[in-house]
This record gives C-alpha cells, structure tokens and sequence, in this order.
C-alpha cells in the first residue's frame, strides 16, 4: 500500500530548496510570494540563490539543505524551486531515518524525478510532480496549471483531460501512476532508484535531447523491461528536440509510437505534463485511472 504524506493546510510550513541546479533568486521571488498568498509559512533553504558552478551549491551542501528539511519536524512540504542536474551525485547519502516516521510532500518534477522514483521504490511513499518555482514567473500563477499544485497539495483529487491525438491507442487502465522526465528513468535503471514498471500507468516528457537519443533512451527501458508489461503510457511534451545534419527521419511522438505500437495497453500522446507551462500536478504513485477512447481522454485519481 502506497503511503501518503499528510495533506497541507493553511498556516502549514512549506521548505523550498534548490536541491540540484542554480537558480537567481529574483526568479523565484514571486513563488515565495504565491505561497505565503496561499495562506502557507515558507522557509527558505540555504541553496536559494547560492551557487557552485553549475550547481546551487557543493555536493555537501545541497546534501545538508535536502536533509534539514526532511528532518525538520515542523516542515510539512518541500518545494524544489528548480531542477536541472544534481540529485543523482547525492541521492544514495541521504538519511530518510526521520522523514519515514513523518513523510512529508516531496515537490518538483525534471531532475526532482530522482526523488520521486526513490521514494516510490524503497519506500513506496507517493510525492508531487509538479510545477516548480519559475512556472509562478509572468503570470503563470495564476494558471489551472499551478493552481494545480495547490489543489493537489491540499488533499483535492484531480481529473485531467486533454485533446485527443492521432497516435493515441484506446483504453482504459487502472494502476500507480509513475514516471517522469524520460532520460532521468533510463538514468536510473540499474540502481535502487529504478522502478519496477509492471501493472504501472507511466508517463513520459523530455527537454533539450537530440531526437536519435530519445530513440535510444526508449530503447534502453524497452530492453530493461520496463516497457513490457505496462498498465498504460501517457506521452507528455518533448521540448526543444534537436536533430543531427543528417536527420534522424521521424519525429519524437513517431519514435515512441514505433516502439509501443504493438503493446496491449492504451497511450495518450501530448498530455499536458513537462517542461512548458501546460504541466499539471501529478500524484506520483497514487493509484489513477487513464481512459483514452476516440473523442476524449481523462486521467483520474482514484483511491
């Protein structure tokens, strides 16, 4: 059985931290805002604004910021305020001795997918793929999208739909929802973090990758099995693909499709979860139903 931490409420205490890539930290101002206007305490972590060459800080001290905050008894939720590259140089150091006694919202999606994946595995504890900080930035807050994550956070259960789209195959499956951004999840097969996909509804995005190496990364979890025996695939955004000079012939949505067309489990193509605003919060590992017929597709939480 899945454990789910305790929902938010009004004068609860969210942490926010950047766990993994820099961020300036006027790009997160408005968030911080956002939350308080949300009836929420933030407490600010020490890798807010801080950086180490790429990074929010040294390996040891985006640790340390990450583990106060799980251990922090007063902290009901944590913000990761962007993702970018990190978790992976730190995941197999950090001590969830106290967290395990009091799980508490783990929020983000992008490199946060680390987090998310190691949680379900060893722990089978759910978490929030969501937006994250800059997605509050140029009015964003006050999009269905974010308000999402409020919704989410605060124990409402969610139903998304979404256009329909040519390659979708119909069906309707029932079972955890996992997932995240897809070189991430082929980063992790091999290690603890890497979720066994059997009877799992599994959703998809990618930012940045050149278009043979979604090929590739879809290919490794085909070959690690984790393709196979799926309750359901949701295809989400595939953001600034890049192509070779000699093209790679066919685009990202075409590739995926090659590769899943003749599993027997429906697959929803351009759900809005990814890097671009269109990204709902998702309850990851918390079990779902995904319905994809000819005219509509819904993807809803059920208990």
């Amino acid at each position: 059985m899945i454990t789910i931490p305790g929902y938010l409420k009004r004068g609860d205490t969210i942490g926010v931290i950047c766990p993994s890539g820099y961020m300036p930290y006027e790009n997160m101002e408005t968030c911080l805002q956002v939350l308080g206007q949300w009836g929420f305490k933030v407490k600010m972590g020490k890798t807010l604004g801080t950086h180490f060459n790429y990074f929010s800080g040294t390996d040891e001290e985006r640790l340390t910021d990450l583990q106060q905050m799980l251990d922090d008894s007063q902290i009901n939720g944590i913000l990761c305020a962007r993702g970018g590259y990190g978790l992976s140089r730190i995941i197999d150091k950090i001590n969830f001795t106290t967290f395990l006694k009091n799980p508490k919202w783990i929020i983000g999606y992008s490199d946060v997918t680390i987090l998310h994946s190691h949680l379900f595995n060893n722990y089978n504890i759910a978490s929030l793929h969501s937006p994250m900080a800059a997605a509050f930035n140029d009015g964003g807050s006050e999009t269905e999208y974010v308000k999402s994550l409020l919704k989410a956070v605060t124990g409402k259960s969610s139903e998304y739909n979404c256009e329909v789209h040519k390659l979708n195959k119909q069906g309707i499956a029932t079972g955890e929802l996992v997932g995240g951004n897809l070189c991430l999840l082929a980063h992790l097969i091999g290690t603890s973090s890497s979720i066994d996909t059997k009877g799992k509804i599994l959703f998809i995005e990618d930012i940045g990758e050149y278009v043979y190496n979604i090929d590739r990364l879809l290919l490794q979890l085909q070959r690690a099995g984790k393709l196979y025996n799926l309750a359901g695939l949701i295809v989400g955004s595939f953001t600034d693909m890049k192509d070779t000079v000699i093209p790679f012939g066919a685009s990202v949505y075409d590739i995926i499709y090659d590769i899943v067309k003749d599993y027997n489990y429906p697959v929803c193509f351009n759900f809005p979860v990814g890097h671009t605003p269109e990204n709902v919060a998702l309850k990851h590992g918390m079990v779902h139903t995904l319905e994809v017929t000819e005219n509509s597709i819904s993807l809803k939480e059920t208990h």
